[in-house]
């Protein structure tokens, strides 16, 4: 009777272990990233992670659904513990931005079923997680009135995403020095009138091109 839940938990922690190596690869080496080099990151035998996914695609799920809730968290923290409402959207950013969602946007985007119900109720989940501090931040007045999600989400995105053939390898180090600017930006009074139009989701959906692509779906 001892045996079956400690089996259970070890399974749970090797589905874990892959979908985070997974998530690893796929931001060092990019969609061309072998299961072999998953399983062996994870530290599972082949048999081990073809037991947990079947295929690349629903792998690729997973590490969908495991980037949504893990940035989804990051957004219910900063709200949760950050009394200043703008410090809390910069908090969420800053973390944002650690997850590393520029890099694999546009390699998630191809490879899941956007409208299966996992990835339906973790969108919907983060996008009310990352509103509710943006429209804590436009209550307080610190936000300027012409932003909304999608603006967020694509700085955030394109940040966040590494530069093509630059040698620069220290590319990380620049990249909360940019937020911060972009931050900044965001603040009220405006300082500038935005061309345009504020960018949602929806618009950023409709568009279906991977460089406008704001979220990891």
């Amino acid at each position: 009777m001892d045996r079956q839940p400690r089996l259970r938990a070890d399974a749970l922690r090797n589905r874990e272990r892959i979908v985070a190596a997974a998530r690893e690869a796929l931001v060092e080496h990019g969609a061309e990233t072998s299961l072999d080099e998953i399983a062996r990151r994870a530290g599972v035998g082949n048999a081990t992670l073809y037991r947990h996914f079947a295929d690349r695609r629903e792998l690729i799920h997973h590490v969908t659904l495991s980037v949504m809730a893990r940035i989804a968290d990051r957004a219910e923290a900063a709200r949760a513990e950050e009394p200043d409402a703008f410090q809390a959207l910069s908090r969420f950013v800053h973390a944002a931005a650690d997850e590393r969602i520029g890099a694999l946007c546009p390699l998630l985007a191809e490879g899941i079923d956007k409208g299966h119900p996992e990835q339906v109720d973790a969108r919907d989940r983060l996008e009310s997680a990352v509103e509710a501090l943006l429209s804590a931040a436009r209550a307080t007045g610190q936000l300027r009135g012409d932003i909304a999600m999608g603006d967020l989400m694509v700085a955030i995105t394109q940040l966040t995403r590494p530069l093509p053939d630059t040698g620069c390898l220290d590319f990380d180090r620049f990249v909360h020095r940019h937020l911060q600017l972009f931050l900044d930006g965001l603040m009220a009074p405006a300082r500038s009138e935005l061309p345009g139009t504020p960018a949602t989701l929806d618009d950023l959906r409709r568009a279906r091109r991977p460089a406008a692509c704001g979220t990891p779906v």
